[in-house]
């Protein structure tokens, strides 16, 4: 009883988290500082709250930690911008095709082969991505769909680094990708005209709750729960970004866009949570070997 109350309390947080990191596309619609000030103060928030949390943890660091925190430095910059500048549901599912680039390019990393379950995906991620570009758009659409893009790059690049790299540099990345971020868009706050209440509440939240304390929190689930089921509760972000967004913001993604992120969502979590159970791989190898 005590190992499923345990267990219960893991997917409640983990839940939390992923609820938490869904409110990221509003805020950044609302808040009307640019993409860069909005980084800013997301970041250095999140840095405090580290901080706070986790202490001397964070400081814990060897090459691969700085390499890691640059590359998520990247991810949070890029998708600011492109929330900014696309729709949010565009920004998110976008960014959402990170797995994509791991199956591709890990491989290649790691001297693998290459599965065939893994060339479908791949395969039907590209015709997801392929129907964000289809019908009319703006050229913010299109930028922001690249950035997007380029974040989900740097989002594959950095969950390959964090396997690289030792659990116990985990947060000390996010940290000092956090601490990167403030520092690059430093300079960016002093073009700020109207500092209003508003504004500062929401890049607060922000940075406490939709960053920092959504990551302590998913870090306390995931030791409570297992990797898959963490994966498969998290996936509530991409789905619940939009929908926050559209009723606080009353944006309206377009019918392609939401048809390529269902198909890139299905196409991710049917490799990642059927095909990877082992009762399937035993089938699959019988089937497609």
């Amino acid at each position: 009883m005590k190992h499923l109350h345990e267990h219960q309390k893991g997917i409640l947080a983990v839940f939390a988290a992923g609820l938490l990191w869904s409110t990221g596309g509003l805020f950044i619609k609302l808040v009307t500082f640019n993409a860069i000030q909005i980084s800013f103060f997301r970041s250095f928030f999140a840095a405090i709250v580290f901080l706070v949390i986790f202490k001397k943890e964070i400081f814990y660091a060897n090459i691969f930690t700085f390499i890691n925190a640059a590359l998520y430095s990247g991810i949070l910059i890029l998708f600011v911008m492109a929330t900014k500048m696309t729709t949010a549901a565009n920004a998110i599912f976008l960014q959402y095709t990170a797995p994509i680039y791991v199956l591709i390019f890990e491989p290649i990393i790691n001297k693998t082969k290459y599965e065939k379950i893994n060339i479908v995906t791949i395969f039907f991620c590209f015709i997801g991505m392929v129907l964000f570009f289809v019908g009319k758009l703006s050229l913010g659409d299109i930028r922001g769909n690249i950035l997007a893009l380029l974040s989900g790059i740097a989002f594959a690049a950095f969950l390959l680094g964090m396997r690289k790299n030792k659990k116990e540099y985990q947060f000390s990345s996010i940290f000092y990708g956090n601490i990167l971020v403030s520092v690059i868009c430093l300079s960016s706050i002093f073009d700020i005209t109207s500092f209003t209440v508003p504004n500062f509440l929401m890049v607060s939240f922000l940075g406490i709750f939709q960053i920092g304390i959504a990551y302590a929190v998913f870090s306390y689930g995931l030791k409570r729960v297992y990797a898959i089921e963490a994966s498969l509760i998290s996936m509530i972000e991409p789905v619940l970004n939009p929908v926050w967004v559209f009723l606080g913001y009353g944006e309206v993604p377009s019918l392609m866009a939401i048809v390529g992120g269902i198909v890139i969502l299905a196409a991710i979590s049917i490799r990642a949570f059927v095909f990877e159970s082992p009762i399937m791989k035993g089938r699959l190898k019988r089937v497609i070997s």
